[in-house]
C-alpha cells in the first residue's frame, strides 16, 4: 500500500502521487524530462552511506528528501521507519510508489519542492538527503528547511559527492555555485546541534545508475539536541 500527500497534508483520495505538485513548474519539468529519458535512472538499491549511518538508529519518523525512484524510502520503510518521501518529479514518484506497492510497504509521498512543501516542523527523527539537488537562495531557504524538519533528538544526514562544489560551471548549464552543499548546512548549526560525523570517505556505490562514477562522499550527520 502507498499513501499520497501533497504539501504535507494527507490526501487519501488523490489517485496519483504526481498530482497536486507544489513548487516551480520549470523545476518539475526539468526533472520529469530526466526521468522520462530512461526507464530507470538510478540503481534501485539504497545508498551506501544511508545504510551505514542508519544502522544504529532506532526507527521512527523519517523524511527522505529528493527520494527519486524510491530505493531509500522503500529500504527505510522495510526497516520499520514511518517514511515520508518528497520529490519534485512526478515521473520519479510514480515509479517510487510502484516499488513500495510491490513490496507491500506504506510510504507517504509528497510531490513538492522542499521549500514549498509545508512539512510539519521539528517532527522527523531522521531527515535524509542523499545527493540532493537543492537550489541555493540568498536566505538559505533549503538549508533552513532541512534543519527545521528534524525533531529534538533526531538526526540530519546529508550526503553529497565530494569535490563537486569546487568544480567549474559545465557546458550543460550545471553550476555548482547554484546548489546547496554540506558545508553550507554546517554553517547554520548552533548550540542546539551536535555534529556526529563530518568527513569525506570512499563511496559505497550501488551498481549501475546515474552517478555511479563518483568515488568519494561527503557525509554530514548531526543530531538536534533540543
Amino acid at each position: 500500500m502507498t499513501d499520497n500527500v501533497t504539501a504535507g497534508s494527507p490526501a487519501p483520495h488523490t489517485p496519483s502521487p504526481a498530482d497536486g505538485y507544489v513548487g516551480d513548474p520549470a523545476l518539475r519539468a526539468e526533472w520529469d524530462n530526466r526521468y522520462a529519458d530512461r526507464q530507470q535512472l538510478w540503481s534501485g538499491r539504497p545508498n551506501g552511506a544511508l545504510v551505514a549511518e542508519v544502522a544504529g538508529l532506532t526507527p521512527g519518523r523519517a523524511l527522505d528528501v529528493g527520494c527519486g525512484e524510491g530505493a531509500d524510502a522503500v529500504w527505510l520503510a522495510r526497516g520499520g521507519w514511518d517514511v515520508t518521501a518528497i520529490e519534485v518529479s512526478g515521473v520519479a514518484l510514480e515509479r517510487a510508489a510502484g516499488h513500495a506497492r510491490d513490496a507491500g510497504l506504506t510510504v507517504r509521498w509528497v510531490h513538492a519542492a522542499l521549500t514549498d512543501a509545508g512539512l510539519p516542523a521539528a517532527s522527523f527523527d531522521l531527515v535524509s538527503a542523499q545527493y540532493p539537488a537543492l537550489l541555493r537562495t540568498p536566505d538559505a531557504a533549503a538549508e533552513r528547511a532541512l534543519l527545521a524538519a528534524v525533531a529534538p533528538g533526531g538526526v540530519l544526514l546529508l550526503v553529497h559527492h565530494a569535490g563537486m562544489e569546487t568544480h567549474e560551471a559545465h557546458d550543460s548549464d550545471f553550476d555548482p555555485a547554484d546548489y546547496v552543499w554540506p558545508s553550507m548546512v554546517a554553517t547554520l548549526f548552533n548550540d542546539d546541534w551536535e555534529v556526529e560525523v563530518d568527513e569525506q570517505r570512499p563511496r559505497v556505490a550501488p551498481d549501475g545508475g546515474a552517478g555511479a562514477h563518483h568515488t568519494d562522499d561527503l557525509v554530514l550527520r548531526a543530531r538536534r539536541l533540543r
